[in-house]
């Protein structure tokens, strides 16, 4: 795939590792200049450092997506360095604690909320105003196959990405005529840190990951990233306000 973005801006939250980490590169390779965020600086960086090494041009910017003013702040900055904003994945989550519904605590419940749905709704909130300027433009959300179907033990985690989806096609009916795209994307296991956490690197409770993907394996975040990248690219000009599975299959069956 050639996804053209020369001289356009992509801000990517959540970019300190795994899919936020494959996708600023996978912008990079597609030729955006790269804003990337996360709480972590050490990951942060190391991903900025990733970027230059593969030839593009990045900054680092710290920003914990669930308080507004580092938001406003982060999207303000990402213009003020690069002149524009042209492109937006909203990636920065978390799984939370496992716990069945009524056993969720109110804390964790909260938080979950706070980064995975209002973090997404404060990132659009400053971002769309900024790409409407550029002349458009294109956001992907990162939601789940748990924002699809339901998941045992993940209440909060599934309502949150679930939520996600309905921000994202409500933003998609009220901006695509002004020329601004949001989709949501929705991978299916993918090996990166956060499965790694509730895996706990058992090779057991991988299988049973993988048993859950007709694809038979795991899926690698460079294949959710170069996704994103297209959906942000003009080669996907016609979509907009879709909640599409990169999942091996697992929603398919």
């Amino acid at each position: 795939m050639n996804a053209d973005l020369k001289e356009k801006v992509a801000l990517v939250t959540g970019g300190a590792n795994g899919i936020g980490r494959a996708t600023c590169v996978a912008f990079a390779k597609h030729g955006a200049r790269v804003a990337v965020s996360d709480i972590d600086e050490e990951g942060g960086e190391a991903t900025v450092r990733l970027v230059e090494e593969a030839g593009g041009e990045a900054i680092f910017l710290p920003c914990d997506v669930a308080e507004i003013e580092q938001v406003k702040n982060l999207v303000e900055q990402t213009v003020r360095r690069f002149g524009a904003l042209h492109c937006a994945f909203n990636n920065a989550g978390i799984e939370g604690r496992n716990a069945v519904a009524a056993e969720c605590t109110e804390d964790n419940w909260d938080r979950v909320m706070a980064i995975n749905l209002k973090g997404v709704w404060l990132c659009m909130k400053y971002e769309i105003p900024r790409i409407l300027q550029a002349g458009g433009g294109s956001i992907v959300n990162c939601s789940s196959v748990a924002g699809l179907v339901g998941f045992r033990g993940l209440a909060a985690y599934s309502a949150s990405k679930h939520g996600m989806l309905g921000l994202t096609k409500t933003a998609a009916l009220e901006y695509s005529e002004r020329g601004v795209r949001v989709n949501a994307i929705c991978p299916g296991v993918i090996r990166t840190p956060m499965v790694d956490r509730v895996s706990g690197n058992d090779p057991e409770i991988e299988r049973q990951f993988v048993a859950l993907q007709p694809i038979g394996r795991l899926g690698e975040p460079e294949e959710i990233a170069e996704t994103t990248v297209w959906l942000c690219s003009d080669r996907a000009a016609f979509i907009t306000g879709v909640a599409l599975p990169a999942d091996g299959g697992f929603v398919a069956q």
